[in-house]
């Protein structure tokens, strides 16, 4: 999405004597080049099962997968027949490299099951006897969308294995049987399908910019598929690979093949909702765009696929509007047309659109394809705060902090706003926050808080958080500074005293920690 102007430096702020963050944006440092993968994935297979049904195409279905994401440059790890012990150790370091990725994915194939609401994946070494063995020996949807939280731009999770728990508080007797002898119960129930009963998933509810896709809509299950993959897998290992074709029309494109392996038997579903900024898995057709600047790159979409969307648009998706109004928005783009763009943002504002409400509430306060209204800008900004957009968090506290754009200076809200933008991960408000912190503005909050917000904002990859920590350290407290070093000596960015002094080494760790080698 666009990002706010509001977005800087730290300085005195008049009569508080609080160092701010102002507006000021600061060059990137040309030697530096981008070290971890820009696309990570995380691939499971699970077919041989001690004590549930075995699967048949899985591991084949994970193996196409992963080569596919390779192909297309995503730095793939692999488990295939993974216990509990070695898919939870995997999730737990594949969480850290997602942190210094734009796109973090994960897909599974093997055994979920559905257990009081709750979607659980089964490793294979699990020994499920009952529902309380499903809750403590699996792992939770929860859990991975947990892992991929952390990604800077998208996250994605794949679940190839819509099933339930059919058999209620106790499981089916022959698995209780295989679970008390330790044999292994063959694929049986529901013939053709990855399932032990004939429902699927619950449906997930992930938070804004995650995706999770099932093989089939929630309740129902999939197609094991009669050859090498099922039906699910082949629609994505045939998509994927596609350059220029933007993600959410990727996904489209899948279940229309889904549909046509299946004879309309099997529908995938999407859950959540993606931000503004377009992806392309298998890259542009003009290369690699800056995904920060979601104007030029939704301007480098196909023309077919623009169409795409304006009949998507049409039917009421919010995200395609969007798209639409960016490429409208973009001065470069011979489609530049601000007012058709507000016409579209107010749509998706309409139906309840949390970026779309902050993008109109700065054509407003900027007179940008509409006439300026600064009230209208700041009640839009309230309605995309409410529903905790980051950038509109923030901007509201500036506004409440500095006493801006008509809003009363009201200091104490304006804090709450910054920590709850902060929470929500918003680089320049963690800044904000620590900086409030460092200053003993906050109640109960102390040195090891600022230093946790510096780490994350500096893990979240803003660069002006990566420069002035570079550049100016000394803007903070030294205890606030060693905070800083043990969060860095905790995840092994760096091995000095911790002293507070930002010499060599601490600065190779900060380098580290943002995800930057010299180059």
């Amino acid at each position: 999405m666009i990002q706010s102007t509001r977005k800087s430096l730290r300085q005195n702020a008049g009569e508080m004597g609080m160092r701010f963050l102002i507006i000021l944006f600061l060059s990137f440092a040309p030697t530096l080049a981008a070290a971890a993968s820009d696309r990570v994935a995380l691939v499971i297979g699970m077919a041989d099962y001690a004590t549930v049904p075995d699967l048949e195409n899985t591991l084949n279905d994970a193996r196409g997968i992963a080569d596919t994401l390779t192909e297309v440059g995503f730095d793939v790890t692999r488990v295939m027949d993974g216990s509990g012990t070695e898919l939870r150790d995997t999730l737990d370091a594949f969480a850290f490299r997602a942190e210094t990725a734009d796109l973090a994915l994960i897909y599974y194939a093997g055994h979920g099951v559905e257990v009081e609401g709750r979607n659980f994946l089964i490793p294979v070494d699990a020994r499920v006897e009952n529902n309380a063995d499903i809750q403590r020996q699996g792992v939770s949807l929860d859990q991975l969308l947990a892992v991929v939280d952390g990604a800077r731009t998208m996250r994605i999770v794949i679940l190839d294995s819509c099933r339930d728990n059919p058999f209620g508080g106790r499981l089916d007797p022959a698995l209780q049987q295989a679970a008390q002898t330790g044999t292994s119960v063959p694929r049986s129930t529901a013939p053709g399908t990855r399932s032990t009963g004939q429902s699927g998933l619950a449906p997930p509810s992930p938070d804004s910019g995650t995706l999770v896709a099932y093989a089939a809509e929630d309740g129902k299950t999939a197609l094991d598929g009669q050859g090498k993959h099922s039906p699910f897998a082949k629609a994505l290992m045939e998509t994927l690979p596609k350059k220029g074709l933007e993600i959410s029309l990727m996904f489209r494109q899948v279940r229309d093949r889904v549909l046509e392996l299946t004879n309309n038997q099997q529908e995938p579903h999407t859950y959540g909702s993606l931000s503004g900024t377009p992806f392309y898995l298998a890259g542009s057709e003009e290369g690699d765009l800056p995904i920060e600047d979601p104007k030029r790159a939704w301007s480098e979409i196909q023309p077919a696929q623009e169409l795409r969307l304006a009949a998507l648009a049409e039917k009421g998706d919010t995200r395609s509007m969007l798209g639409l109004a960016y490429m409208r928005m973009n001065a470069a783009d011979h489609r530049y047309a601000p007012s058709e763009a507000v016409k579209l943002l107010q749509r998706a504002a309409d139906k309840g659109s949390a970026e779309a409400q902050y993008e109109l509430a700065l054509a407003y306060e900027k007179g940008l394809g509409v006439a300026q209204e600064i009230d209208k800008a700041v009640e839009l900004m309230h309605k995309a705060a409410a529903q905790d957009m980051p950038d509109a968090l923030n901007d509201l506290g500036f506004f409440y902090f500095q006493g801006d754009m008509g809003v009363p200076r009201d200091v104490p809200r304006a804090l709450k706003l910054f920590e709850r933008a902060a929470i929500q991960r918003h680089p320049e408000a963690m800044f904000n926050f620590a900086a409030m912190i460092d200053d003993g503005e906050i109640a109960g909050k102390g040195p090891k808080d600022a230093g946790d917000l510096l780490y994350r904002a500096l893990r979240s990859g803003s660069r002006d958080v990566f420069r002035i920590l570079q550049e100016r350290p000394t803007m903070f407290k030294l205890e606030t500074r060693k905070a800083l070093q043990r969060r860095l000596s905790d995840r092994a960015f760096y091995e000095g005293p911790i002293d507070g002094q930002f010499g060599p080494g601490t600065q190779r760790g900060i380098r580290a920690a943002f995800g930057a080698l010299e180059g």
